[in-house]
């Protein structure tokens, strides 16, 4: 079988089973447009035409693992969410005096992660630590800093665990 007729016998479906696995049309072009690559690449290791379809959605689905696997190294994906959320940093007056207080090993991870903008692989071996280590140095300063801002401003969190509500701080009213 070639490129061309499992193009034509499964784009409609193969885009539609990407885009429901990942919810965003970006995300969906760009893993369907590798899927269809790694198709035309390896089509000489397809053996039975009969098995076109079970092999054409299996490399879909190891692209849609491969896409959030690298992405996830980011931490929390830098896709418009997170640059959405970085942009209201500035909404939330306290937020750099909660990074600040954090402690060191806390606050020199989420530095480099989310300022910085570094890979947490490449934290991990900056800081000489293992990645699990920095996932966790993450996950430990992101609780200390929801506290912080729950105690300090009384914010609420969503259950996607996004900051939500007004700021009801006297140091934010200071701000304003």
């Amino acid at each position: 079988m070639k490129t061309q007729n499992i193009w034509e016998k499964y784009n409609e479906e193969l885009y539609f089973f990407i885009l429901r696995k990942t919810n965003d049309k970006n995300i969906a072009n760009d893993v369907f447009q590798n899927t269809f690559f790694k198709i035309h690449k390896n089509i000489t290791h397809l053996k039975s035409d009969d098995k076109t379809k079970p092999w054409v959605f299996q490399i879909a689905r190891n692209e849609i693992a491969n896409y959030y696997n690298n992405e996830s190294i980011y931490v929390e994906k830098f896709d418009n969410k997170t640059i959405v959320q970085a942009e209201k940093v500035e909404e939330f007056c306290c937020f750099e005096t909660f990074i600040n207080e954090l402690p060191k090993n806390y606050k020199q991870v989420i530095e480099l992660v989310y300022i910085d903008g570094i890979k947490q692989k490449d934290v991990a071996i900056k800081l000489e630590i293992s990645l699990d280590n920095v996932k966790a140095r993450i996950r430990k300063a992101k609780d200390v800093l929801k506290v912080k801002f729950n105690e300090c401003c009384n914010y609420q969190f969503n259950k996607k665990g996004t900051l939500i509500g007004e700021s009801n701080c006297a140091k934010c009213k200071v701000y304003d």
